[in-house]
């Protein structure tokens, strides 16, 4: 299976540098210049409806975590998928200067067995909801006020990530700090304010948090921020507001702030160099529990989130190139010992037990099955990005190679982890269309009675995963 994998992606890029040779000879001039759908409402053009639409297919071989099992209930070292990562559509509606509305739908990782969302079998997943908000100027540029489920997110710029157009093949997961637990991939229904003074862009947000409503961990050592209703009846804190804002100061040229979905690459040269901090706070939203105690032992954490980055993009020279670089460092508190397992299109449910796994039992992972890893927790994060855009070839397409790395130190695990992907990009026509290719690693844990938490570092497993990506 893994050199089938191997020959479909070698395929995928030799046909693509087929077609610049052929392009290459066929023309010598620039790609015509994209157009946006957009359709104009009246005379003086301010009233208009702007619409996007977008893909993205993935292929991927994992590794998986050992002690996997697949559907036959035996060991399963490796699993090779495609689905649907993203498929969305997005309308925007510009109502005269003042008024807005934007509205964005879609499904998200469509595999062969799940649908992207809990208790789906993968047909007919369920289309719902981004985002929703209506928004007025109050003063032009500086102060605009907006209300729905939104985007204008805190912390980073990473959390406000747009995924039209990433320098890597995704984002790291963890820059969505509540991702579908309290909110609805990565949104929550509140008011927002946001503007830019002079260099200065802001964005502050005050939000009803959802409510989830799955089992909470009944231990003493961990904390869980699910609520099921006899305790969510009982304690009137699981209704408390949630506070965001971010804040970055634009040191070169300075980008439009009118959608809150941050440029992950800019592929006009453009200079951006902006320095970031911000914040997330939701106080009384987790929580530990004695199991048989009764309430008197149960103890409320608020969820706070803090991050500082910096983000750079230029053009490099005069011949085309383009440098790319991004870091993060996130200090997330979610209470003693938090700790959440995620793991991206993942289709490995089962561990399998000591008679179908053997000798491997003892090594099997305490994590969960397939390519799930921690991503989220009480403790620190430290992430990096870079990345080079080499020049255009004559009919516009470009490649661009680029290497992440990631360091956690989490409360709940008494190891710190590295983990690092490295990517190619190759645009064929910018970000409108592009194929990438990335190979990455994750650690592994299994359990040891040893250590502190009940667990250890056992090593790396890697995944390698084709994106092809195409948005009008």
């Amino acid at each position: 299976m893994r050199k089938s994998i191997l020959i479909v992606i070698a395929t995928v890029f030799l046909i693509s540098g087929n077609m610049v040779a052929q392009e290459k000879a066929e023309s010598k001039k620039e790609p015509k210049s994209y157009k946006p759908i957009r359709i104009t409402l009246s005379e003086d053009g301010q009233y208009y409806l702007r619409v996007l639409t977008w893909a993205q297919i993935w292929t991927t071989h994992v590794n998986n975590n050992p002690g996997t099992i697949g559907n036959d209930l035996q060991p399963d070292n490796t699993s090779t998928n495609i689905g649907i990562r993203r498929a969305r559509m997005l309308f925007w509606a510009q109502m005269g200067p003042r008024w807005m509305i934007l509205t964005h739908f879609g499904m998200n990782n469509q595999t062969f067995n799940k649908g992207g969302v809990s208790g789906t079998n993968g047909k007919k997943p369920q289309l719902y909801m981004h985002d929703v908000w209506t928004e007025f100027m109050v003063v032009p540029k500086k102060l605009y006020i907006g209300t729905g489920l939104h985007y204008w997110n805190g912390v980073s710029r990473a959390a406000n990530f747009s995924t039209l157009n990433f320098m890597t093949l995704d984002a790291p997961i963890f820059n969505w700090y509540s991702i579908e637990t309290n909110d609805q991939f990565a949104r929550q229904l509140g008011i927002y304010i946001k503007g830019q003074l002079n260099r200065l862009d802001y964005r502050l947000a005050l939000n009803q948090p959802f409510q989830n409503g799955r089992n909470p961990y009944l231990q003493t050592q961990k904390t869980t921020n699910s609520f099921n209703d006899e305790l969510a009846a009982k304690n009137a804190a699981t209704d408390t507001w949630s506070q965001a804002g971010y804040f970055k100061l634009m040191l070169k040229d300075i980008a439009a702030g009118k959608l809150p979905y941050e440029i992950g690459l800019c592929m006009d040269g453009q200079e951006l160099l902006n320095i970031g901090a911000g914040f997330y706070n939701h106080p009384n939203s987790t929580y530990t529990l004695d199991p048989g105690t009764g309430n008197d032992s149960l103890k409320f954490y608020n969820q706070t989130i803090f991050g500082l980055d910096i983000f750079y993009n230029h053009a490099v020279g005069n011949k085309g190139y383009i440098f790319n670089a991004y870091g993060l460092f996130q200090n997330m508190n979610y209470g003693k010992n938090y700790l959440r397992n995620i793991g991206v299109f993942n289709t490995s449910n089962m561990i399998g037990n000591q008679e179908q796994l053997g000798d491997e039992y003892a090594n099997r992972s305490a994590m969960g099955a397939g390519n799930v890893q921690p991503t989220l927790g009480t403790g620190n994060i430290l992430y990096g990005q870079l990345g080079l855009r080499f020049p255009r070839f004559e009919n516009g397409a470009a490649f661009m190679p680029y290497l992440t790395g990631t360091y956690k130190n989490f409360e709940a695990i008494d190891e710190p982890s590295f983990q690092y992907d490295i990517g190619l990009n190759y645009f064929i026509n910018k970000h409108y269309a592009k194929i990438t290719l990335q190979y990455g690693v994750r650690p592994i844990y299994k359990f040891d009675a040893s250590q502190e938490n009940g667990i250890s570092q056992n090593g790396l497993k890697g995944q390698l995963t084709l994106q092809t990506h195409i948005w009008l």
